[in-house]
């Protein structure tokens, strides 16, 4: 008798039928029709170092049944059990050597999710049994090297066999160019908990996203595409659990495959995917691509005393990045692991799951949490690491958008800039030279250019595009766009952490009173200031990302990590549409998206070149100083609140689709950062003979004029349409 078969006579675990041999390949469980015409499920689970593998089914009153799977091939264990129906509920126990010193962390008392698992039954509840070590061994030091044998099976969630049954006949993705993208970041709950025209029993779950009423919202704003905070299956971290508090925004990842069951309103038993799968194809018939936001850097199985839930179980070191002494994770995420992105398999889990959610479940794009974590090779960040080769020669993932945070918390980590072309960034020097700029703090001028231009200092090499700047003011992570306006300080206490947590790097001004406040002089400050920073984004070149909410006025109360906060302070309040202050942000900004569709100039697709395209002809891009002349090398090195901006429509470098010369209007756009009225004197000939005023932040309605000087409000902007008669 072996220790495996001794080990299960001593726990008296009766032997049920041997499954079929079924297939090693595809991985997961895969429901299917045998050769005799029955149904049945065939499971595939890769643990190349493991002694043995038992799949273990649950019925419906929680009754284990445990199945040895005698088949491996190359590497995969694998059997086919007649009669497992969609629906059932099942994980894996897996047997092998404990021995932290070389990273072997196999444990049979815990049960495991199927890393290809596409829906999950259940939640992690926080109980030392779902720890592969002791985590109460009095010897600290040594706790993560003494095995607990204590059966983790009543504290875990568990995989759901789904059927796969739909082939996107019907759906048209929208397939919207780079250019014309303006993305809104979202989060499926917060964004559909408190709104009135969606069903009380619909809000905070996919099928509320996918109410008209949702969609009329984005539609009316004009979005082209949201980004997604995590949907995959996530974790409560312990934590947070023992605080009452869970992690709203999911950036915790415990199964790669499968829709976060938090948000179905059909069920956890695989009609999460179906739900997932209909608000899907309801944005699509909108116009509006669905992009997620994907963690694949580390998984919610944390450091080396965290749960054994998944992949540490399964085969730790081909898995995560060990430490130097293997007992311990290198951990470049903050997260406690990292997934390791140099090991075939783990690239293959990936990039199995990012076609998966691309060719089933028919998402458009993905946005990377902590992306150069998963670039890291054995010495640093590569950008010609395997996985981002194997991403860009894929036949699928190399024709969809993919968008890095293109940093994470270890050495070398900041790699703004430095990601290859097929790739978008998150553009954090956009974000602080904006906020920078209006709050006062006056940053260089060529700063200011570049980011207003499209940051070519950055991505101009390598053949990459405007588009490759995500420009973004705010975004989950940090204060809101009213937030910005009226804090100094963050406010997070509501988290449990002291307000240690959240970033002191705020770049805000509160515009002299901190906080809420009925001071008029205050209020219409911070009206004005949302304003300027929400028409700069919009009017900037590169690819733009509102927040949720922003539109609205929406405010955290000086929260700026409120990833722990499922409540009203994530919650977006619907009720602002009402409120005449806040509708006029939402109009404006509804302006401004549309005037951004409709005028090729304000989203070009090749970087300006700052010349005229033809003798004697205008340049493409032209920058004035107040005096109304173009700013020479010594303006560019001085300090000042004051800029305009020139993009010229007669000299664009862009052709249209048959080829012919790509022209449009002109406009100019003025920005005054500073405490006082500037006059600004508008460019003459051959810029215009006139101008048209389309937006003025200084007045909360848009102003006609033309004229020669003009007088920009103390912290305002203007854009005006040049004009030739």
């Amino acid at each position: 008798m072996t220790a495996w078969q001794q080990e299960r006579a001593e726990h008296g675990v009766i032997d049920p039928a041997v499954p079929w041999p079924g297939s090693w390949q595809p991985l997961g469980a895969r429901f299917r029709t045998d050769h005799s015409g029955g149904h049945g499920t065939n499971f595939a689970l890769w643990a190349p170092d493991a002694e043995a593998v038992e799949l273990c089914l649950f019925a419906e009153d929680g009754t284990e049944s445990r199945h040895p799977l005698s088949e491996r091939t190359f590497q995969t264990w694998h059997g086919y059990l007649p009669g497992v129906l969609p629906g059932a509920r099942y994980g894996y126990r897996v047997h092998g050597r404990w021995d932290p010193w070389t990273g072997a962390r196999w444990n049979p008392a815990k049960l495991l999710l199927d890393p290809y698992a596409r829906a999950v039954d259940g939640s992690y509840t926080a109980h030392d049994a779902t720890c592969a070590a002791v985590r109460n061994w009095p010897e600290r030091e040594v706790a993560d090297t003494v095995r607990d044998n204590r059966d983790s099976a009543p504290y875990v969630p568990k995989a759901v066999v789904v059927h796969d049954d739909d082939d996107w006949y019907d759906d048209q993705r929208p397939k919207t160019p780079w250019a014309e993208t303006v993305l809104y970041e979202l989060h499926v709950r917060g964004f559909t908990m408190r709104h009135p025209g969606i069903p009380p029993e619909l809000r905070g779950t996919y099928a509320g996203l996918a109410h008209p009423a949702a969609i009329e919202h984005l539609v009316g704003l004009g979005v082209t595409a949201v980004e997604l905070l995590p949907v995959h299956q996530y974790a409560d971290e312990d934590h947070l659990q023992q605080r009452g508090l869970t992690n709203h925004w999911g950036y915790n990842t415990l199964a790669f495959f499968a829709p976060h069951a938090g948000y179905s309103a059909s069920g956890s038993r695989g009609q999460q995917v179906g739900e997932f799968k209909r608000m899907v194809r309801a944005l699509h018939a909108a116009g509006i691509e669905v992009i997620l936001d994907v963690v694949y850097n580390h998984t919610a199985e944390s450091g080396v005393m965290g749960p054994s839930l998944s992949l540490r179980g399964i085969d730790n070191a081909g898995y995560y990045r060990l430490d130097r002494s293997r007992r311990g994770y290198a951990d470049y995420t903050g997260c406690g692991n990292t997934l390791d992105t140099r090991q075939p398999h783990t690239i293959k889990l990936v990039t199995d799951s990012l076609r998966y959610w691309v060719a089933e479940m028919g998402v458009d794009g993905f946005r990377f949490d902590l992306a150069a974590a998963l670039a890291r090779g054995s010495d640093g960040i590569e950008m010609h690491h395997p996985f981002l080769a194997a991403v860009s020669q894929d036949p699928v993932l190399s024709r969809v958008k993919l968008i890095a945070e293109p940093w994470d918390v270890g050495p070398g980590g900041y790699q703004v800039g430095g990601f290859p072309p097929l790739w978008a960034e998150w553009n954090d020097k956009y974000r602080d030279t904006v906020r920078d700029f209006w709050r006062g703090a006056r940053p260089d001028v060529r700063e200011l250019g570049y980011r207003l231009s499209g940051s070519s200092d950055l991505y101009q090499r390598g053949g990459r595009r405007p588009y490759a700047s995500v420009n973004f003011v705010t975004a989950h992570d940090g204060f809101t766009l009213r937030d910005l306006v009226s804090y100094d300080r963050k406010h997070n206490e509501a988290n449990g952490e002291q307000n240690r947590d959240g970033t002191d790097d705020n770049r805000s001004w509160n515009c002299g009173a901190e906080g809420e406040t009925d001071d008029p002089s205050v209020t219409a400050l911070r009206q004005r200031q949302v304003r300027n920073l929400m028409a700069t984004l919009l009017l900037s070149t590169g690819v733009p990302m509102l927040t949720a909410g922003d539109e609205l006025g929406r405010t955290q109360l000086g929260n700026n990590n409120a990833y722990c906060q499922d409540n009203e302070t994530s919650w977006l309040d619907w009720s602002l549409l009402e409120d005449p202050r806040w509708r006029g942000l939402y109009e404006l900004t509804a302006r401004l998206v549309a005037l951004r569709r409709a005028h090729p100039v304000l989203r070009q697709r090749a970087f300006f070149s700052g010349r005229a395209a033809v003798p004697g002809g205008q340049s493409d891009l032209a920058w004035f100083s107040a005096r109304g002349e173009e700013m020479t090398e010594a303006d560019w090195f001085a300090p000042t609140a004051v800029l305009g901006m020139l993009l010229s429509g007669r000299a664009m470098s862009e052709r249209d689709q048959h080829g012919c010369p790509l022209t449009d209007d002109s406009f100019l756009l003025l920005l005054n950062a500073g405490h006082l009225p500037v006059g600004f004197t508008l460019p003459g000939e051959p810029w215009a003979k006139r101008y048209e005023t389309l937006v003025d932040t200084g007045r909360d309605q848009p102003a006609a004029g033309s004229g020669a000087p003009v007088v920009l409000a103390a912290r305002s902007l203007q854009l005006l349409r040049a004009l030739d008669d």
